[in-house]
């Protein structure tokens, strides 16, 4: 029985280079057989020929290899099942979702704690790291940044530093078109590569 990354491997391999290059909004270089993909503004090459992924800077070997566990999976499916389509513009927590109960309880809830923990006193820093990544500064929260881990499925990180009320907070949002680009599942691995980057 076929792993999820083998079955994965064994569906892109049978696509049309041009079509999954339209759809996910990548090149192919033919001579070499590989797709190249940005996920946070790095380069990252996905080898059908060799079912390789490789980068060639240390976040896309971050990216590869300590949080591979999210990436690498999230990489094939979303060349298999990315479509072109405008963003809808409109955020949407995980939780909201088809299939978002599994954020909310358990091994799926996100580390959002952790982001709000590490920033809530350094925001510039927060910025500053989102936008090393190819984020774009928003005016969502106390401070705010749209991350690109995939072309067609952008994050938001919204932070709220707390006050003698409220705790320090962090929320992460999706264009509501994450569900139309990416399975439940993945949708979930983005999420995690998205935060555990910033962490």
């Amino acid at each position: 029985m076929l792993t999820g990354e083998q079955q994965a491997w064994k569906i892109l391999a049978e696509l049309e280079s041009e079509d999954v290059c339209t759809r996910a909004n990548v090149l192919f270089v033919k001579g070499a057989g590989l797709y190249v993909l940005k996920s946070f503004s790095q380069d990252v090459y996905i080898s059908t020929k060799n079912r390789n992924i490789i980068g060639n800077s240390p976040t896309s070997e971050l990216l590869l290899n300590s949080l591979g566990r999210y990436s690498r999976l999230s990489i094939l499916w979303y060349l298999i099942n990315a479509k072109d389509i405008s963003l809808s513009g409109q955020l949407i927590k995980p939780s909201d979702t088809s299939g978002g109960a599994i954020y909310l309880k358990g091994t799926h809830v996100l580390p959002l704690d952790k982001l709000a923990d590490k920033y809530s006193g350094c925001l510039d820093q927060f910025v500053k790291n989102g936008s090393e990544l190819g984020g774009q500064q928003l005016s969502f929260g106390d401070a705010s940044i749209r991350l690109w881990p995939f072309q067609r499925v952008p994050v938001t990180l919204i932070i709220w530093k707390g006050d003698e009320e409220f705790p320090p907070r962090a929320y992460l949002l999706f264009d509501s078109t994450c569900q139309v680009q990416l399975p439940a599942d993945v949708i979930w691995s983005t999420a995690m590569m998205s935060l555990l980057v910033m962490l």
